[in-house]
């Protein structure tokens, strides 16, 4: 990893990475960076719309793209989609630019905080009961070696931030 500091929060939907991501880059003094929204300005429309729209390849096509784009950014947290690290060489790019934080919740952890939001989220829009329960329990067995590859994996519900900070500065340290 070069002198500047990128760090990528990964995680399945609803494992909190965006409110993670907005703690650690304050708690650093840094800039944050949700990459779903940033493809919403770009696409000028949801994450939803798009994949409606153009569906969930072409997503993933623009999301790889904005990911490589970040590149220049230093000083940065970067909140990613769940899939993010799952497509192409999306992992192995934030392996070698960044320190990937990997938020890991239970299956039943995770349909507790989306239940409410299933409306939102194109690939649950349609869930509810234990058929998102059995949805999340399989993309989760599906995503585990790409997600298991951070350098560093939480408990994203009873998520420290001072000691993924701690964790984060420790190894910025052993690196420079």
């Amino acid at each position: 990893m070069s002198r500047s500091h990128i760090l990528y929060i990964i995680g399945f939907m609803g494992s909190g990475k965006t409110t993670a991501g907005m703690r650690l880059a304050s708690s650093f003094g840094w800039s944050f960076i949700d990459l779903d929204r940033r493809i919403e300005a770009h696409m000028g429309m949801t994450i939803a719309e798009i994949f409606l729209q153009h569906g969930e390849n072409y997503f993933r096509e623009v999301e790889a793209s904005l990911l490589r784009n970040l590149a220049p950014v230093s000083d940065s947290v970067v909140a990613t989609g769940g899939g993010a690290p799952c497509y192409g060489s999306n992992m192995e790019f934030m392996l070698e630019t960044g320190l990937t934080i990997y938020l890991k919740l239970t299956p039943s952890q995770l349909a507790g905080r989306l239940r409410s939001s299933s409306d939102e989220r194109p690939l649950i829009r349609n869930l509810s009961g234990d058929s998102l329960l059995k949805f999340i329990e399989e993309k989760l067995s599906e995503r585990a070696e790409w997600y298991e590859k951070s350098h560093f994996v939480v408990d994203g519900f009873d998520l420290d931030i001072n000691l993924v900070k701690s964790l984060v500065i420790s190894r910025l340290r052993n690196i420079k």
